[in-house]
């Protein structure tokens, strides 16, 4: 009978697996290649049948052909200008790998021919941008998608099953985000990703929308979409040399009805890391990286039982951005409402930005409607 149950379960995951992969390849256009990220898509592009590159935009043919030669492309599919690039290959969907400054020219381009959009993360480098890829959207009817590297974390998502199960830590009471690495000049970050990485203007900021973008992506997931009522914020500059025009250190503090979350956005790390803590009344989650998680149920005042789980990658079409990217666009899947990569999750993460940023400047806490 086990045997059976066991064959039953491959079997629906084979059928499951192949039934996504019926569709033909989406045709995706990828706009930019000075964000390092993109090696993400260009490693994978041979290896993946759900989705084919089609076209690049990319102006600087230094960088373009240093990569082609590094991943097999032609540059025969190399363009200087979005225009140009969907009109010779018509993609049906564009992944953007450049400055944040220009993902709103990416949407304005896009929507109004119909072609999604996937950007890295954040969303946008202020407010005012995000409103207006939000009406262009909702005028075009296109899926605009944000990629965050956390998003594919099977931790993270085991702990937001966890929490929802209200009986293993109990209510929520701190939720504490930390984001980062030594930052991007002693990191070693390719000299076209430098140059606007650390620019106030096509950044948005140093550190804080850098790295502070993902506690508060995850926190708007966790909390089903409500906004925190206040946001404060401390920055500060500890590589003057190599972040002249920035901050590199962000502390960001969320206030909720009974929550308090506090962001660590750090260009100052000596270990890169990406991990998150959760407190309830009875215990703890740590998601420690992408594969190391732990719960802590409390047995008195400072003893504890602890569980340790390594667990493996996400399951299909969750464990890879741009299958996702490919899935949503066919309909085989629906990215619900203040989903990691949803638009409604993204637009409060670019809000809570931009209040932490004039928190800064201002010395002051800033009150959220």
């Amino acid at each position: 009978m086990i045997k059976y149950k066991i064959l039953c379960v491959v079997f629906l995951q084979f059928l499951y697996t192949n039934l996504f992969s019926q569709n033909e390849p989406l045709k995706i256009g990828v706009v930019g290649l000075t964000h390092s990220h993109v090696h993400g898509i260009l490693n994978r592009n041979k290896s993946h049948k759900e989705f084919e590159i089609v076209g690049i935009v990319e102006p600087n043919k230094d960088l373009a052909k240093r990569y082609s030669e590094q991943y097999n492309y032609s540059m025969d599919i190399v363009y200087n200008t979005i225009e140009e690039m969907i009109k010779a290959k018509k993609p049906e969907a564009v992944t953007a790998f450049g400055n944040i400054y220009d993902h709103l020219k990416i949407v304005e381009v896009c929507a109004p021919a119909g072609i999604h959009v996937m950007v890295e993360k954040p969303l946008a480098v202020s407010l005012d941008h995000a409103k207006k890829m939000e009406k262009l959207v909702d005028k075009h009817g296109i899926h605009l998608l944000t990629n965050f590297e956390t998003t594919w974390y099977p931790t993270n998502q085991k702990a937001y099953e966890l929490i929802q199960q209200d009986t293993i830590i109990g209510d929520l009471r701190k939720i504490v985000v930390r984001d980062g690495h030594k930052g991007p000049k002693k990191i070693g970050v390719n000299k076209e990703f430098l140059e606007w990485l650390t620019d106030p203007e096509l950044n948005g900021g140093g550190a804080i929308t850098d790295f502070g973008c993902y506690g508060a992506n995850l926190l708007t997931w966790i909390m089903e979409g409500k906004k925190p009522n206040s946001v404060t914020a401390i920055t500060a500059q500890q590589q003057p040399e190599n972040n002249p025009k920035v901050d590199d250190e962000a502390i960001i503090l969320l206030s909720y009805d009974n929550l308090v979350a506090i962001i660590q956005a750090s260009w100052n790390w000596p270990i890169g890391r990406k991990d998150m803590e959760i407190y309830g009344l009875k215990g703890a989650i740590y998601s420690d990286n992408k594969h190391d998680l732990r719960v802590r149920i409390t047995t008195g005042y400072d003893s504890f039982d602890e569980e340790q789980m390594e667990l493996p990658d996400r399951k299909y079409p969750y464990n890879d951005p741009f299958v996702y990217l490919a899935s949503v666009i066919h309909g085989d899947i629906k990215t619900e409402k203040y989903d990691l990569s949803s638009l409604e999750n993204n637009l409060i993460v670019v809000e809570i930005l931009d209040a932490a940023i004039r928190s800064a400047q201002l010395n002051k806490t800033i009150e959220l409607k």
